[in-house]
Parts: structure tokens; C-alpha cells; sequence
């Protein structure tokens, strides 16, 4: 016997799935800080994608959807989804054609950053769809 038992390492099985398992006589104090600093760097350099909430109305004056359309281009650039929101509210409900028109024409404006993720679907009194960025 050339070298003495170490106290100070334990049997951890690196490998656990592979036919046979693979383990390595090591510090599991150290082994598992390694892990988790590898662990810490990889959610460090993610890129998380964020979704932006917009609310629009049907009866929308230009200025205000020319702001809206320009703050959602922003985000859209930046990397981050957009979800759109129409609340339909009293007798706006009866004009639903409206507030479609305006949602197409909301999507149009960004289909050169921006692709839709879900259509323009009513849910309740709300209308609403998810615009996500083009891909580079």
C-alpha cells in the first residue's frame, strides 16, 4: 500500500446513469461549491425573456397609438415578448369590429421587429395577443 486512506475524501458517484456508474474518490465539500458556482455562471450568462404588458383601447387617439407602438418597439428590440391588452367596456362591446382594426393595425406596425406568438383572442370583455421579437 503505497499511499494512506485520505480522511478528509468521500466516493461520489460523478456519473450515475452511465452503464456502469462512474465514481471518483473526492472532497464533496469542494465537488459540490464547483457545482454550484458553475451553477450560478450559467443562470448569470441566461438570457431571460421578459413579457412587457400593454393596454390598448378601441377608441385610441393616433398620438397615443403612435406612443404605444413606438414603447412596444423598444421592448421588442431589447429582446422582451409583448402581450396586448383591449378592454371592451359598456357599449364598446358591441363594436368589437373596432377594436380588431386596431389590433391588426397594432400588429402591423410591428411586424418588423415582432411576430405573433397568439392571435388577437376575446376573453371575457378583454381582447388580447402576445408579440414576441424576431429572431436575428
Amino acid at each position: 500500500m503505497d499511499r494512506a486512506y485520505d480522511q478528509d475524501k468521500d466516493l461520489v458517484c460523478v456519473a450515475p446513469q452511465a452503464v456502469p456508474p462512474v465514481c471518483k474518490i473526492m472532497d464533496y465539500g469542494k465537488y459540490r461549491f464547483e457545482q454550484q458556482k458553475k451553477a450560478k455562471e450559467a443562470k448569470r450568462n441566461q438570457k431571460t425573456t421578459e413579457i412587457k404588458p400593454l393596454r390598448l383601447s378601441p377608441v385610441i387617439d393616433t398620438h397615443d397609438f403612435e406612443t404605444k407602438v413606438k414603447q412596444s418597439r423598444k421592448w421588442l428590440e431589447e429582446g422582451n415578448k409583448v402581450r396586448v391588452d383591449m378592454r371592451f367596456r359598456g357599449r364598446m362591446m358591441t363594436r368589437q369590429d373596432v377594436g380588431k382594426k386596431v389590433m391588426e393595425s397594432f400588429i402591423a406596425e410591428l411586424s418588423d421587429v415582432g411576430n405573433v406568438d397568439k392571435q388577437p383572442v376575446m376573453e371575457g370583455n378583454t381582447m388580447s395577443c402576445v408579440i414576441s421579437p424576431v429572431k436575428k
